[in-house]
């Protein structure tokens, strides 16, 4: 999920994690790997929201992803795996029709 401002400070009001911005030097290769995203990192490594409601769904949900680990102790490279799904679910408020 590509995430609006309103809905980054929600997800960041619910999780411990900093959002990439879309113009930090990684942003893009992120993009070609794992699709358009906004990206999110936290002390385990890479995140991303997934939708888990249906469009017409009154309150929108997004379930954390993980996407990568940090590879050392110095949170410098990310080791990419299989998305896995952390079981944390954010919400990010009533959606737009």
């Amino acid at each position: 999920m590509k995430l609006n401002a309103t809905q980054v400070q929600q997800t960041l009001n619910q999780m411990d994690a900093q959002v990439l911005p879309d113009d930090h030097p990684a942003a893009r290769k992120l993009s070609e790997l794992f699709g358009d995203h906004t990206f999110f990192v936290d002390e385990s490594g890479l995140k991303v929201l997934e939708s888990t409601e249906p469009v017409a769904a009154e309150a929108q949900r997004g379930s954390v992803v993980s996407l990568a680990d940090w590879n050392d102790g110095k949170f410098s490279s990310l080791k990419p795996h299989d998305p896995a799904v952390t079981g944390t679910v954010i919400v990010l408020g009533q959606s737009k029709q």
